[in-house]
């Protein structure tokens, strides 16, 4: 069993919890705030959905034990928020709702929209509510209703920035929690680099990576787009003329599995020593489709060198719904760590891990785990 304080609507909340125990099984069973509610418990359909520390996840695939110290807030933890009552009058007017199991998790999603982005196009609505799921409705009264709550309103804006990562000279395949930000240090991020000026609805994440050797020798591994591709499980690069790229990524979410295949376009200052890429890619499996762009500086720091990237992206459809959160930030905190050490792997001439043919979140998110329990013993 584990200890854990919560903060839940407001109120503090302590209990021990088995560590297999997911947070909306704690808060149905437990505490009995049944407005969230369970349907798929894969973190597909989105009505599990709750806030936690601000921003929307799915509680049924967030252990109970990794949020310890969160501010949880549910639906019931809203009765006098004035953009909740303004959503569900306006769900009631636009007849957003039928059945009503996924209400909770639509208004949850919706207020985030209105709040983060403010008014926006019924596109950006759809894109951004598209990791929540109804069987009754078709949607239109649901768009309707957010829509008109969003006319008018400014976008609250910001991105978040995952904290730094150190390379290590011992390469695992899978690096432990001191390599990669525990789930702890992800919920504690920071407003950082803003979205491109008018890319309504992208989201921007920040990292910092260190690399334990001298800019001159980094710069040209990072402008061998092949080398970088060997460096991050599940990348793939099928044609580079030095300034066109096409590849692919495959990603194994759970159940789902994506593989990306795009194009992009590589730009590089070398007086600088910065880059920029840019592309769009499509899951033909479930029908996805992302945009972004990342741009990176490389940097001296002490005896080695500092390469800040900043990811700007936008996903559309059945996987939009890891797009946000503390999913995401995971996912690029263990790529990092995952990139630089077999980066500084290749620059000393070391055996690099192997790279797996795609990247499993599930086992990103076990191996963090095992590495947060292990932390908490200690």
């Amino acid at each position: 069993m584990n200890a854990i304080t919560l903060t839940v609507n407001g109120r503090r909340v302590s209990a021990q919890v088995e560590p297999r125990t997911q947070l909306a099984d704690f808060l149905r069973e437990e505490l009995n705030l049944t407005g969230t509610h369970l349907g798929c418990e894969q973190g597909v359909c989105g009505a599990c959905t709750v806030l936690i520390d601000g921003k929307p996840q799915r509680s049924c695939i967030a252990s109970a034990a990794a949020c310890d110290g969160a501010d949880i807030r549910t639906i019931e933890g809203f009765d006098g928020d004035v953009v909740m009552g303004e959503l569900r009058e306006a769900f009631s007017a636009n007849h957003a709702l039928q059945c009503g199991f996924c209400t909770p998790g639509m208004l949850m999603s919706s207020r985030d929209i209105v709040t983060r982005l403010g008014a926006c196009s019924e596109r950006t609505i759809r894109e951004e509510l598209s990791g929540n799921l109804c069987r009754c409705t078709g949607y239109v009264g649901i768009v309707n209703a957010v829509h008109s709550v969003a006319c008018g309103k400014t976008a609250r804006g910001g991105a978040v920035a995952v904290a730094p990562v150190e390379a290590v000279a011992e390469v695992a395949p899978a690096p432990s929690a001191s390599a990669s930000p525990s789930l702890a240090l992800a919920r504690s991020v920071a407003e950082g680099a803003a979205a491109p000026a008018g890319k309504e609805g992208w989201t921007a994440l920040s990292q910092r990576v260190h690399i334990p050797a001298p800019p001159a020798q980094v710069w040209p591994a990072l402008k061998d787009m092949n080398l970088l591709a060997r460096c991050l499980p599940g990348a793939e690069v099928t044609a580079f003329d030095g300034k066109a790229l096409q590849g692919r990524m495959v990603v194994k979410f759970g159940p789902i599995k994506a593989a990306f295949g795009g194009d992009a376009t590589v730009d590089f200052d070398d007086a600088a020593q910065t880059g920029t890429v840019s592309g769009a890619g499509r899951d033909s499996g479930s029908g996805s489709q992302v945009k972004g762009e990342i741009a990176f500086a490389l940097a001296p720091e002490g005896e080695g060198s500092a390469l800040d990237v900043t990811l700007r992206y936008r996903i559309a459809g059945p996987l939009a719904q890891f797009s946000r959160g503390a999913l995401v930030q995971n996912l690029v905190g263990h790529l990092a760590g995952v990139f630089a050490g077999n980066l500084s792997a290749q620059l000393s001439g070391a055996p690099m891990a192997e790279a797996p043919a795609s990247l499993s979140v599930w086992q990103m998110l076990k191996a963090m785990l095992k590495g947060w329990f292990a932390g908490r013993k200690s």
